[in-house]
């Protein structure tokens, strides 16, 4: 095997979060990002060590067995924003219970296992159009083609793919989208480039509920000129701000005018000029409706904005909320439950009729004003949320839980904090993640304080991508070692 050489083979294996072993044709492995067990690819290796090497997919030769030959995305493959799609959800959940058993499984070994603690994957309701949130991007497929709106490509930076068609978010993404594309594509404004750091437009964001259909449309822009031209070719203030109020209206009248399933009730205008290739709010301003919207779940009702966390996909939270929920209904009445990392408050106020007191901890601080707003307009009373960050924030609250229930962020749970966590020793506690090699990082951390497994339950909150939630419930056994 050699570095820069283009070799083939059957995909054997595939690892979280997506890492595809690869047995070469002519003896070794390879491993390959972005393919499914019983693919035959070929691939360019960019690394060897020790006998083992890595690459990149090169072309896809024979398809696995396992894949759908038909209802898949018609930007599967090209568009970056989904892996296992080509798979039924029976495959796709069978793969992502193997990834995380084995991450699992040596961590649990000796404590007696993965497999008698193990529940299974909870599908989403949804397959397809279940995407609560979209976040596209402008540029071109081609270098100085023509404008583009939608996913990056497939292991490309710079490279968007216009998915119009998209599968996990419904018909009326894909009807605003379009408008949007056909009316600055007519007006010939152009996007940020990330090289040049020139440019006006940069993303289209859109929220829709699922339960009641509101939708949220905000347009993310530079505050540079239209043209995007050269930075001494500006137009006096004034002119360009005119120009822009115009373009603003008219985008915002095309939207109103399109025939949608659900119904838009608010559009903004949000500045970012950052360098930074992500959404950032530097200033939104609302051109019609509203800044927000509502979504309801498990019969509580959530008013989100543009930039609130929130699961994605609000089925599929239902099931994952139900299931932390069932694993918490034995804190019975007169506990005291703390939600670490409660972002807007989502699990908190699902667990508020089952505790004394529910006290959350977030360090965004938008997100918690949005929690005590969504608390008190669904009459819950008892729960309390505190903005900062856990490390922190734990020694200042009086009140000692008697259960925990942890939602971190992929990185997991600072070790600082962790120790402090464990330090409580909270008779029970439900640990939800999004990243099972965070997890299995944090586990090691509980099982050697003397905390112990009770059950695992994955739910697929992402179907057709790599990732996976996992909920596991531990009791506290009072000693520590094995």
């Amino acid at each position: 095997m050699k570095k820069g050489q283009i070799y083939r083979g059957v995909v054997t294996k595939v690892q979280f979060p997506n890492k595809g072993t690869v047995e070469l044709e002519e003896g070794g492995q390879v491993l390959v990002k972005h393919v499914i067990p019983g693919q035959r690819i070929s691939c360019l290796v960019t690394k060897v060590r020790k006998g083992r090497g890595e690459g990149r997919l090169v072309e896809l030769l024979e398809p696995s067995p396992l894949e759908l030959t038909e209802d898949v995305c018609l930007h599967f493959g090209s568009c970056g924003g989904c892996t296992y799609q080509s798979l039924p959800p029976k495959e796709q959940h069978r793969l992502k219970a193997a990834q995380v058993k084995e991450l699992l499984e040596p961590v649990l070994a000796p404590y007696g296992g993965i497999e008698p603690v193990f529940e299974g994957i909870k599908a989403s309701p949804r397959q397809f159009g279940y995407r609560n949130k979209m976040e596209f991007s402008f540029g071109d497929t081609v270098k100085d083609g023509p404008l583009a709106l939608g996913m990056h490509k497939r292991g490309s930076f710079h490279d968007i793919v216009t998915v119009e068609r998209c599968k996990i978010a419904d018909e009326d993404y894909s009807k605003i989208l379009h408008a949007v594309l056909q009316y600055f594509s007519q007006r010939g404004v152009g996007f940020y480039h990330k090289n040049t750091h020139r440019g006006y437009l940069r993303h289209l964001l859109v929220r829709k509920a699922a339960k009641t259909g509101e939708i949220l449309v905000d347009l993310v822009t530079t505050s540079q000129e239209l043209s995007g031209g050269a930075a001494g070719d500006k137009e006096p203030e004034e002119i360009r701000l005119a120009k822009e109020r115009d373009m603003l209206e008219g985008m915002r009248n095309v939207l109103l005018s399109l025939v949608l399933e659900g119904r838009i009730v608010g559009i903004l205008h949000t500045l970012n000029d950052s360098v930074a290739d992500a959404v950032i709010d530097q200033g939104t301003e609302i051109l019609y409706g509203k800044d927000y919207f509502y979504e309801e779940l498990l019969g509580l009702r959530f008013q989100i904005s543009a930039f609130s966390f929130f699961q994605t996909n609000s089925l599929g939270a239902e099931v994952l909320y139900e299931t932390a929920r069932e694993f918490v209904a034995d804190a019975g009445d007169g506990k005291v439950v703390y939600d670490l990392y409660s972002g807007t408050g989502t699990i908190a106020q699902l667990l508020a009729a089952v505790a004394r007191k529910v006290i959350g901890v977030e360090i965004v601080e938008a997100a918690v004003e949005a929690a005590r707003k969504n608390a008190a307009a669904n009459g819950i009373s008892n729960c309390e949320f505190l903005a900062g960050d856990v490390l922190k924030v734990l020694d200042q609250i009086e009140e000692k839980p008697d259960f925990i229930v942890l939602d971190p962020p992929r990185d997991g749970i600072h070790p600082k904090a962790l120790k402090k966590i464990i330090g409580y020793g909270v008779e029970r506690l439900v640990y939800i993640s999004c990243k099972p090699t965070s997890l299995a990082r944090d586990l090691e951390a509980f099982l050697e304080a003397g905390y112990r497994v009770e059950r695992v339950c994955c739910v697929d909150m992402f179907v057709g991508s790599a990732n996976i939630e996992t909920v596991i419930k531990m009791h506290y056994c009072g000693f520590s070692g094995k």
